[in-house]
């Protein structure tokens, strides 16, 4: 009880009425701390789960005795009731004999007050109605210590109550036994099959980011929940189904799996799953290189893995060795491949190669092969470039984006046609330079 501050503020009392005032707030005060609070089971309709081969414990502190004709405590078997708590349990479906073990007394010592404990185990027709008990087993009225309910032939499927209270009785005793104790039960008529659980995954060895199957057996588990899953002790997912998917799995991972079982008297159990080998494949390019006429190029790419290659092998040393020399002619995109154990990653690198383009004056489109186009040396690596070609009246005979060799202009007009002499042409490279160009040329047959 939390300490509490009263100011009293008495005008015109007199000593002795304050000291009585005083006193009346000190007897509330006592009654409050003597205050002790009423077991839950201590109404048989409220009688609390047994379940079998656990330990657990109650207590009779607090409670009383509902005494009425057919009530819950009319009963004399071997004792009279006095603040008794009520305990029940449920056979199985084969039934027989069970054991209730009582041990680890500790009973309040109040002055008048006795200290054995009785117990009874009841069967009946109409739950907690007085006239329908019958006493099963042993009775015991004394026990000061450990001891032992037995009853055998108890009948399938059906729910039992054990009763227990404390004793009233002897010379000089006001108060009924108050106590704390463990009971076990144990027996073929409550023995249930250890739930069952195992898991594992569809896979033994995985690349990372590869999605992986856990999949679950459960053997004696009725009534069972959802599926909790744990990666290293962290809660991750929750499944109705007996299987879980993920493709976040690091190497040594553990993975476990956790429902209950039993709606009554719940058993939570778990497993963990064996570790699977996640291979994770690094693998770097290095930086974006260029051409440089005062120094050769080299590749600068890393990986953990114990193959690799280049790809394309276009201006390359050796598309085998990580830090090849290269050369290539033009602007190109290489990729380094990685594999280990099956599991493969790639990086890319830009070797940009930035020669200064080359516009002819010429071209001859005669078909014999030599000088037939308006080739523009290096004009792809400006993949946004503009072209256009006017004749000398100043009209556009050609325009294109992106001119490369393959786009390069044969000569023929808009319709189709080829005209000698002078054309003029336009180019913009739109580079991060904003260059463009402008000049002639001349086409001969």
């Amino acid at each position: 009880m939390s300490n509490f501050l009263i100011f009293i503020q008495i005008k015109g009392l007199k000593k002795e009425m304050l000291k009585k005032a005083v006193l009346l707030l000190i007897f509330i005060f006592a009654c409050k701390l003597s205050f002790k609070a009423q077991q839950t089971n201590n109404n048989c309709n409220n009688a609390a789960e047994l379940c079998s081969d656990k330990l657990m414990t109650f207590s009779n502190i607090g409670a009383n005795a509902t005494l009425c004709s057919n009530c819950e405590d009319d009963f004399n078997f071997c004792f009279s009731p006095e603040n008794t708590i009520w305990l029940k349990f449920t056979t199985n479906s084969t039934g027989g004999a069970v054991q209730v073990n009582f041990n680890n007394l500790v009973f309040e010592s109040n002055p008048g007050q006795s200290q054995q404990l009785q117990a009874a185990l009841i069967q009946t027709s109409s739950p907690c109605n007085g006239s329908s008990y019958t006493l099963i087993g042993n009775c015991v009225s004394n026990a000061t210590g450990n001891f032992s309910i037995n009853g055998t032939g108890l009948t399938p499927n059906t729910t039992y109550y054990l009763v227990v209270g404390g004793d009233k009785s002897g010379s000089g005793i006001t108060t009924a036994a108050a106590c704390t104790f463990n009971i076990y039960l144990t027996g073929s008529a409550v023995f249930k099959p250890t739930p069952f659980i195992s898991v594992a995954p569809s896979k033994s060895s995985i690349c990372k980011n590869e999605i992986v199957t856990y999949n679950v057996t459960l053997a004696n588990c009725p009534d069972s929940t959802n599926f909790k899953w744990y990666v290293n002790g962290t809660f991750v997912a929750s499944t109705p189904e007996a299987f879980y998917q993920t493709a976040s799995l690091n190497d040594g991972d553990i993975v476990t799996v956790q429902t209950t079982c039993y709606e009554v008297c719940v058993d939570t159990i778990s497993k963990n799953a064996l570790p699977i080998d996640v291979t994770t494949v690094l693998v770097d390019a290095g930086p974006d290189l260029g051409n440089d006429p005062t120094k050769i190029s080299r590749m600068s790419g890393s990986t953990n893995a114990s193959s690799y290659y280049w790809t394309p092998s276009i201006g390359l040393a050796d598309s085998s060795m990580l830090n090849t020399f290269v050369f290539p002619d033009y602007t190109i995109i290489y990729y380094l491949t990685a594999i280990e154990n099956g599991c493969m990653a790639y990086d890319d690198m830009r070797f940009n190669v930035n020669n200064e383009v080359v516009i002819p004056n010429t071209f001859s489109p005669n078909g014999d092969g030599q000088n037939d186009k308006f080739e523009i040396l290096y004009v792809d690596q400006y993949t946004n470039n503009v072209l256009q070609i006017f004749d000398r009246w100043g009209q556009m005979v050609y325009e294109t984006t992106a001119y490369s060799y393959e786009k390069a202009w044969d000569g023929k007009n808009k319709k189709n046609e080829f005209a000698e002499g002078v054309y003029y042409y336009h180019l913009e490279l739109r580079d991060v330079n904003k260059r463009i160009y402008n000049g002639s040329i001349t086409i001969i047959k």
